[in-house]
């Protein structure tokens, strides 16, 4: 049997990270670098990701920067077909984080608002894995995919109600997709992050109103992105080959917070 620090150990594999342009996105891309993994870099920012990738690179790792839109098939398409070219293989992990927020109450949300969200966060989430999970099923090669959810697809957040349900919806295509990838060899995790500072919620959180929710955490304060690392290797990991389907949440036991 192998040890628990190899199979935790992503040397050799190719992740692509969706989103990497910032935020968690590009923490996410760090911490894989940082376990070994060949880093693929997608956003729509090409600038901003090959700031990273030079970040990457210069600490010793390996990344690579492919621009797309999770929004729009073709750039899927285009950018999948240049992970093929540079790589002769498809990505092992796919972490799929793009996602864009909300601050609207429900009935004063604009069509348009609503629709960007739901394209975004929802869609572009099944466009990429399908993408994935079409490359891995013609190479015949096993592979990881861990969907960004949130703890808002299990709790209400006012003026969220476009960004709640689509990551509720997220959180229940994991499963689905768990069900039918696994014939291939392919696992399907998701990840629900509780509350931490990103371009989307700096101001809320910094705000008296979010002072007033860090106190209704049971840890009394937000998550710091690297408490999201464990949860992220382990599911990107062979330390979790028998794991599909699952969700795990990271959030300092918000949703555990009484009524």
């Amino acid at each position: 049997m192998t040890k628990l620090a190899d199979r935790l150990n992503l040397s050799g594999k190719l992740a692509l990270v969706t989103g990497a342009s910032g935020g968690l996105g590009a923490h996410f891309a760090r911490t894989l670098s940082e376990a070994g993994a060949t880093v693929i870099l997608a956003a729509r920012r090409l600038d901003r990701l090959k700031a990273l990738e030079t970040e990457l690179v210069e600490a010793d790792g390996k990344a690579f920067s492919v621009a797309m839109d999770v929004t729009s098939p073709q750039s899927v398409d285009d950018a999948f077909a240049a992970i093929a070219a540079e790589f002769g293989r498809p990505a092992d992990i796919i972490v799929n984080n793009s996602g864009i927020g909300q601050a609207s109450w429900f009935h004063e949300t604009p069509q348009d608002e609503w629709q960007s969200v739901i394209e975004t966060n929802l869609n572009g989430v099944w466009r990429v894995a399908k993408a994935a999970t079409n490359a891995l099923i013609a190479a015949g090669q096993p592979g990881s995919i861990v969907n960004i959810a949130s703890i808002t697809a299990h709790k209400p957040a006012m003026m969220n109600v476009a960004y709640s349900a689509s990551k509720a919806a997220v959180d229940h295509m994991t499963r689905n997709m768990a069900v039918e990838a696994a014939r291939h060899r392919i696992r399907v995790n998701a990840i629900a992050p509780g509350y931490y500072k990103t371009d989307i919620n700096a101001d809320y959180l910094e705000s008296e109103a979010g002072a007033r929710m860090a106190k209704r955490i049971p840890m009394r304060r937000f998550g710091d992105y690297q408490e999201l690392d464990g949860a992220l290797v382990l599911l990107a990991s062979d330390a979790a080959s028998y794991m599909t389907g699952t969700t795990i949440t990271v959030d300092g036991g918000h949703t555990l917070s009484p009524l």
